[in-house]
């Protein structure tokens, strides 16, 4: 079925996209369904979609040969003539999500009155859909110029609609968009409510702490007291830290509690550092404990080192270890924990790389014949380099350093004849990616 084609491969184009709270296309659910989904469906269609992946710098769209030729062809985000804009535009009465979807969306990319008076006129249309997806088109185009019908939009009876409009008003940087916001944090629709704390994370105001406090010990929904969480650690108000806590060692759900311990460490609250210590060697999440290691490595709180040289030596995820490296590395220590040396021999190439570039930052001397021994099993080329770099750092003595000259791997060579030319002129490299930040 074509229709049935068409509005899976439209889903595509909005997987690299922040989705506000309406429109209801899903997200397919496997690669199988994407293949399903792109038998047959339209070039232009599949093309959008093939450019939402990504494929990282440029997309490889410079390739001479894709099996899509169209992929090669018009980007979107260019200027659209005022017909092609007028077209959009009466197409988002339509009663197909997916053609609504793309219009949109096509829309978002384009600036000027044509679109804005367009989409501001549709949104006090008796259609309720099209008064969603106009809500929508605002956010993404010009919020800032239609402040006062968004304002209206937010108390309107439909909940998608004020969901959109409240949305909206968040990415408008105009303070009168506050207090609906606030107030919408008590709507009877859980969808709202997640909107309203992602648009008072945005407006970034420190006086709607409170509110959000109250969401994040009360709401029952769990997406709802996330987004509060991730709202308080947006707006890095301190006063926030004692409920956020509470979050961390007390919410049932673990998406709560990871997005309670990012913002804990966003906000720097350094009373914090007992409460991360205890979910980073303790709660039964592995995301949870991943970002409050995080956290302790962004607080920057010497406190943390025992915590973090248990979780480095022996916490069930690699990936954690991981972590918890790097936030060592963060730390002002002048002496490493065992753990992070007994990391250099852990089975994981990046948990080693980052724990030999945590004890380069360290300069610990005691770490030396760990680091000696390590560098002498080691395979990968980059653990190699973190390791000479930790040697070097770590005020091993000229003679001993020259030893390095001798390996085979050019690429220690090379290392070891920088560091020996100027010690203090090496990079922090190899520089280990901290978690991510946990969006709502």
């Amino acid at each position: 079925m074509p229709s049935l084609t068409v509005t899976h491969a439209a889903a595509w184009v909005v997987l690299g996209v922040v989705t506000p709270p309406m429109l209801a296309l899903g997200a397919p659910g496997d690669v199988a369904d994407l293949l399903a989904a792109a038998r047959g469906a339209p070039p232009a269609l599949c093309a959008m979609a093939a450019r939402s992946v990504g494929n990282g710098w440029g997309g490889g769209y410079d390739a001479p040969a894709p099996p899509l030729p169209q992929a090669r062809e018009r980007r979107w985000r260019d200027p659209l003539s005022a017909d092609e804009q007028r077209l959009l535009l009466s197409n988002l009465a339509t009663e197909d999500p997916c053609v609504q979807e793309v219009a949109i969306r096509l829309l978002g990319t384009q600036r000027g009155d044509l679109v804005v008076s367009g989409l501001r006129e549709r949104l006090a249309a008796p259609d309720s859909a099209l008064r969603a997806v106009a809500a929508l088109g605002l956010g993404l185009v010009d919020a800032e110029s239609a402040v006062e019908a968004l304002l209206r939009a937010a108390r309107d009876r439909v909940a998608r609609v004020r969901a959109n409009a409240i949305w909206a008003l968040g990415r408008s940087n105009d303070g009168r968009a506050l207090r609906p916001a606030v107030s919408a944090l008590g709507d009877d629709a859980a969808m709202v409510r997640e909107t309203a704390a992602g648009a008072i994370g945005r407006l970034d105001s420190a006086s709607a702490v409170p509110a959000l406090l109250r969401v994040l010990r009360e709401d029952e929904v769990p997406n709802v007291r996330r987004t509060a969480a991730w709202a308080l650690g947006t707006l890095g108000e301190r006063s926030a830290a004692e409920g956020l806590a509470a979050a961390l060692r007390g919410d049932k759900d673990a998406t709560v509690r990871e997005m309670s311990a990012w913002a804990l460490g966003n906000i720097e609250a350094p009373g914090s550092v007992p409460t991360l210590a205890a979910a980073a060697r303790g709660d039964a999440d592995d995301a949870v404990r991943e970002s409050a290691a995080w956290a302790l490595g962004n607080l920057g709180d010497e406190s943390a080192a025992v915590a973090l040289g248990q979780v480095v030596g022996g916490d069930r995820s690699a990936k954690v270890r991981g972590t918890a490296a790097w936030a060592l590395g963060q730390l002002d220590l002048r002496t490493a924990p065992k753990g992070l040396m007994d990391a250099l021999a852990d089975s994981s190439t990046r948990l080693r790389t980052r724990a030999a570039w945590a004890l380069a930052e360290i300069g610990d001397s005691s770490a030396a014949p760990a680091l000696w021994t390590a560098l002498g099993k080691e395979r990968d080329a980059t653990a190699m380099k973190a390791m000479v770099r930790a040697l070097i750092h770590s005020g091993e003595r000229t003679e001993r350093l020259t030893r390095l000259l001798e390996s085979k791997n050019p690429e220690v060579r090379e290392m070891a004849i920088r560091g020996l030319a100027g010690r203090n002129g090496m990079g922090p490299w190899p520089w280990p990616e901290p978690r991510p930040r946990p969006f709502p």
